[in-house]
């Protein structure tokens, strides 16, 4: 009988006085023994500090039914010297298993620097009382008395009045000790509604500032401040000016900004763009060749009557007709049953069904999955709403090809302030991107013969239900095709999701079993790593490497000895992955210590050889010659301008490139100084193309984490693009024809005509130091050359600058650069 365990944090606190260690999560023997645990740094076991909290959501997830309930466990092992490796045993009378054990690089990656933990719940302004709020908590590691202080936009410092609160569900969730429970805190002041204020908290070692903005209860504050002070490095100023020369000034702005998900004019720009009851008018009038009937399926419990209500008109205001909805209901009284027939008892398109007792989230929506007589079946919330032409949409979706599944783009109603906010434009179906988080959740239809094939909902993942259903769902339909239009909102109150990410832990670890059950059954192994705070939901699936293939690494390179040598250093030091070889491609170098690094490398290394191109340069016929010196099944085109980062980071693109779907991987590229280079490349940007999220901190969320996980993309940048040696030779290789730009678009185009993906590999990272060797497009003659290939590109592909990147949302204004909200 095997113990059973999850990691769900861990932490290496490097502080000025001390260093710790911090590792949470549970474990537990399914005949509820105590588990007991040990730890060894570096080899010698050490003495450690053990708090077992009561994990309920895990004892209520699983169905435990444990009387001992304390499976939890929080470890705080102190560190006299930095370590170099961990390991935590956990055992039991009769079992023991390792259940952790990291080496230096994976410690270090789990560095954090910071003296002072903080949250801000909420942040707010009463308009009446001219008085402003801000809700949250924050403590220090090393438990020194914290003290705040409230600035006005002149710096000066504000009188405010504080209470403390009570945390106990700090102290549930181990995060802080019992004599740190009094660390909530509310801070009131009189201000003006139009002035800025600074948020500060210090200690005798550290100290933070943040701008307070108003937002969202539990959602964090997302400042820019940091970021923008980091601008100023020289790095960033010499980016500033880079693009500055390509873009203006606008570009620049562009840049500092991009990657934000804040959007303050969103509610009236959705206002101003809404359908209007004219549009309205016509779609009732509209008469459909194909005309299904969509079941929407709804679980509800103890909902109240106000959301009750909202969420079925919003049903029944529907431009198309041809609904029916029905309700699965596991109340612990008649409330919901009683309002329901006594409002829309007269509406037979509402169908009802009083269950027997609460099933849990999934056996409800199984008791209304029970009442479908449709065609389709949509997912409902109970206290979520659609739009009034939610279903005209989908169904004019369908007109031409019947599509299995559906779904749309969707935004959160604060169930406060009445807003509508953080809109979530969806790409089309985008599989790397699903098994990295939910993305598609609402609105969700499928065809009922799926359905039938593949079940209901399945009670083993309440939390994440809907994630394994639509996996279940894909994975049967013969297309899947997104709306991208806001036919959804997904209301914000307390006990919600959508307003606290951390009040459903149990949710996550669902997910990362509705991901694994998914690779199962498509025969596909990996592993999938659940992601800290603040990515939770989101996900790392690492794909193991079959049969350990060769990996014909190719350079193209010109003088610039110390480029190279910094790349391939990295390669034989960094890099874990042994089995490559290294092809260097000299292409004209001038410069005699190049030729003697070349001979150097050769003659120590077996796995390197330098061939000789001689003709004028041209990208595309530079790698198409290398190619055929090169023996592996896998080939990684890389600029001589690069370095591991990661080491596992060749390993990583190697085990997606592997699937038999997938046609080429590109990897996170940053600048020296830790900003984004590229992250995958979103077609159609000024008639071209353009690199995403560059210039945002490599730690940056991005738009909806999308720099922070895997992704699929059009076109990756062939300064580190991975491809299967036979897809390469399918396509014709690189088009000789770009000589120099267009060529890595033009190459993952035509992976794409062959229906493969083409996989944005964010956990694979290194540095680009970009066109250093051959550098910038910045003379006539260049930007002449470079011109031509664009109008070149534009005439070969036609169709998707017409239509638009299938990844990037056509919400985005993609003139003002990727992921660029529309203007208000």
């Amino acid at each position: 009988m095997a113990l059973k365990y999850r990691i769900e944090k861990f932490e290496f606190h490097d502080l000025k006085t001390k260093q710790f260690i911090t590792i949470l999560g549970y474990c537990y023997q399914e005949n509820n023994e105590t588990v007991e645990y040990s730890v060894k740094l570096d080899g010698k076991e050490v003495e450690f500090t053990l708090f077992r909290p009561s994990r309920e959501d895990i004892i209520k997830s699983y169905e435990l039914g444990f009387k001992n309930a304390h499976i939890g466990f929080r470890l705080t092992v102190p560190c006299d010297v930095e370590p170099t490796s961990i390991e935590v045993n956990a055992y039991t009378d009769t079992l023991s298993e390792c259940i952790l054990n990291y080496d230096q690089r994976k410690i270090n990656k789990y560095r954090d620097k910071r003296g002072i933990r903080n949250y801000i719940d909420e942040f707010s302004y009463n308009e009446e009382t001219k008085t402003y709020q801000v809700k949250g908590w924050a403590f220090s590691y090393e438990k020194e008395p914290i003290t705040f202080s409230i600035l006005n936009a002149t710096g000066k410092e504000v009188e405010f009045d504080y209470k403390s609160k009570g945390r106990v569900d700090l102290y549930s969730l181990s995060m802080v000790d019992e004599d740190q429970i009094d660390c909530g805190y509310t801070i009131k002041w009189k201000g003006n509604a139009k002035e800025k204020y600074t948020f500060g908290l210090k200690t005798k070692n550290y100290q933070i500032k943040e701008i307070l903005h108003e937002k969202s209860q539990g959602q964090e504050i997302l400042s820019k401040v940091p970021k923008l002070f980091k601008m100023m490095s020289y790095q960033h100023i010499e980016n500033a000016f880079r693009i500055l020369k390509k873009k203006g000034v606008s570009g620049v702005v562009n840049r500092i900004v991009h990657g934000s998900n804040n959007w303050d004019d969103y509610h009236e720009w959705f206002l101003s763009t809404k359908v209007t009851e004219e549009e309205l008018e016509i779609q009732r009038n509209t008469e459909f060749s194909f005309r299904p009937m969509i079941s929407i399926i709804v679980a509800t419990f103890n909902t109240k009557e106000e959301y009750l209500k909202e969420m079925i008109d919003s049903v029944r205001n529907q431009s198309y007709s041809n609904w029916q909805l029905c309700i699965g209901d596991g109340s612990t009284n008649d409330s919901v049953e009683k309002y329901v027939k006594e409002h829309y008892g007269d509406d037979s398109r509402i169908v009802f069904k009083r269950l027997e007792k609460n099933y849990g989230i999934s056996g409800n929506m199984n008791g209304a999955l029970e009442l479908v007589t449709g065609d389709y079946v949509g997912l409902f919330d109970h206290d979520d709403l659609l739009t009034p032409d939610c279903l005209y949409e989908f169904v004019a979706s369908m007109q031409e090809v019947h599509h299995d599944c559906v779904y749309s783009d969707e935004d959160k109603l604060n169930d406060k302030t009445k807003k509508f906010e953080d809109p979530h434009f969806k790409p089309d179906f985008s599989i790397d991107l699903l098994c990295s988080h939910n993305y598609i959740t609402h609105f969700f239809v499928v065809n009922m013969d799926i359905v039938r094939k593949v079940g209901g909902m399945r009670s083993e993942y309440d939390g994440s239900q809907d994630h394994d259903f639509i996996f279940r769902c894909v994975e049967q339909a013969n297309s899947v095709h997104h709306v991208p239009k806001i036919l959804y909102h997904w209301r914000m109150h307390p006990l919600s999701t959508a307003m606290d990410p951390e009040s459903k832990m149990y949710c996550y670890t669902s997910g990362k079993k509705a991901i694994e059950s998914h690779f199962k059954r498509v025969g596909i192994d990996a592993t999938v790593e659940m992601l800290p705070r603040p990515l939770y939901g989101m996900y790392h699936c690492k794909y193991t490497v079959k049969d350990h293939p060769l990996v014909s690494i190719l350079i193209p390179n010109y003088n610039h000895k110390d480029l190279l040598k910094g790349c391939i250093e990295s390669l034989m030091n960094v890099n874990t992955y042994s089995n490559i070889e290294i092809v260097i491609v000299e292409n004209n170098s001038t410069e005699q210590e190049i030729f003697d690094y070349y001979k150097e490398l050769e003659e120590t290394y077996s796995n390197v050889k330098v061939i000789y191109y001689e003709g004028d340069f041209n990208y595309s016929k530079i790698n198409n010659y290398g190619v055929k010196y090169t023996h592996g099944e896998y080939i990684l085109f890389l600029n001589n301008d690069t370095k591991v980062i990661e080491p596992d980071s060749i390993e990583d693109m190697l085990g997606v490139c592997q699937r038999e779907d997938v046609g080429a991987v590109g990897a996170k590229l940053l600048y020296e100084d830790d900003t984004v280079q590229h992250c995958g490349v979103v077609v159609g940007y000024h008639g071209y193309a353009t690199a995403a999220f560059s210039l945002i901190d490599k730690n940056d969320f991005g738009y909806m984490g999308r720099p922070r996980v895997s992704w699929d993309v059009s076109a990756v940048t062939a300064a580190c693009l991975m491809t299967k040696r036979e897809i390469f030779d399918e396509v014709g290789g690189f088009d000789e024809d770009f000589n120099v730009a267009c060529n890595d678009v033009d190459l993952c185009l035509k992976i794409r005509s062959l229906n493969k993906w083409i996989v944005e590999d964010v956990f694979s990272v290194w540095y680009h130091y970009e066109s250093k060797s051959r550098g910038l497009e910045d003379t006539p003659e260049k930007q002449a050359r470079f011109q031509s290939e664009i109008a070149r590109f534009q005439k070969k592909w036609p169709e998707i600058l017409k239509n638009g990147d299938p990844f990037h949302n056509p919400n985005f204004d993609l003139d003002k650069g990727p992921f660029t909200y529309p203007k208000a």
